[in-house]
């Protein structure tokens, strides 16, 4: 289960803060709408954003409810309340973008049911989740395998060019040596309802990365569901995704 400890206090927002996002919606559970701010400062002549905190105002109480999050730095910080585990009640999806070259995402899902905080998602905790091999085989070839799932995908690398393919492989077409590369951690991450119930799921992408981190082969790309006790692969499934290039599964 994503899940860490954590504290939280009651307080106004700090006056040093900016507000960066806001929503609303009934969060708690009590069927008034509350006010969902995430704040943060501001870095002089940079997007950059440092110490961004969730801020939660209860509607019925005018009560401020302030939680730290474990990744509070980065770029363009933003929410979104929808039901993510069927309970009836927003959850809050927060967003931020890391700005490397990787193209690296920060993700958090708080329930704050009862006007308790609770991590359903955590980006570090996905990343450990599933542990993947690259390998470039004969032929023109890359297999990904996602160790943990037991799910194997062939990437057909014929239509790369040949200056690249090349440097990889024989005239005959195979290896000139041994090559492996990755999948990155999480990239991007949607709230997408995929059957209109009204619940929303997660949709998880990360990079297959070749010989160096621009060299993309494709994309990884995970539906999340919840599961009570945590988000899990739609009946175990995994996609990948190749653009201009042959694929098989």
């Amino acid at each position: 289960m994503y899940t860490y400890p954590y504290l939280y206090r009651q307080q106004q927002p700090s006056t040093t803060s900016n507000i960066l996002s806001y929503a609303n919606g009934d969060v708690n559970g009590d069927y008034i709408q509350d006010q969902v701010f995430l704040v943060g400062e501001k870095t002089p002549d940079s997007p950059y954003i440092t110490n961004i905190t969730l801020v939660i105002q209860d509607g019925q109480t005018n009560l401020f409810y302030s939680i730290p999050l474990k990744t509070n730095m980065g770029y363009q910080p933003r929410l979104f309340l929808g039901d993510f585990t069927g309970d009836g009640v927003d959850d809050i999806l927060i967003s931020m973008d890391s700005g490397g070259s990787g193209g690296y995402g920060y993700y958090y899902l708080y329930s704050f049911s009862n006007n308790q905080a609770r991590v359903l998602f955590d980006y570090e905790t996905f990343d450990e989740e599933y542990e993947y091999d690259v390998d470039y085989q004969n032929q023109y070839k890359v297999e990904v395998l996602n160790k943990t799932l037991g799910l194997s995908f062939i990437i057909d690398l014929s239509n790369k060019g040949s200056e690249y393919l090349s440097d990889i492989y024989n005239e005959d077409g195979t290896l000139k040596a041994p090559l492996q590369g990755s999948v990155s951690g999480l990239n991007t991450l949607y709230p997408i309802d995929f059957d209109g119930d009204g619940i929303y799921e997660l949709f998880a992408f990360q990079r297959i990365i070749g010989q160096y981190n621009a060299d993309g082969l494709g994309l990884v790309q995970t539906p999340l569901t919840w599961k009570g006790n945590g988000f899990f692969p739609f009946f175990n499934n995994q996609y990948v995704a190749v653009l201009g290039m042959n694929t098989e599964a």
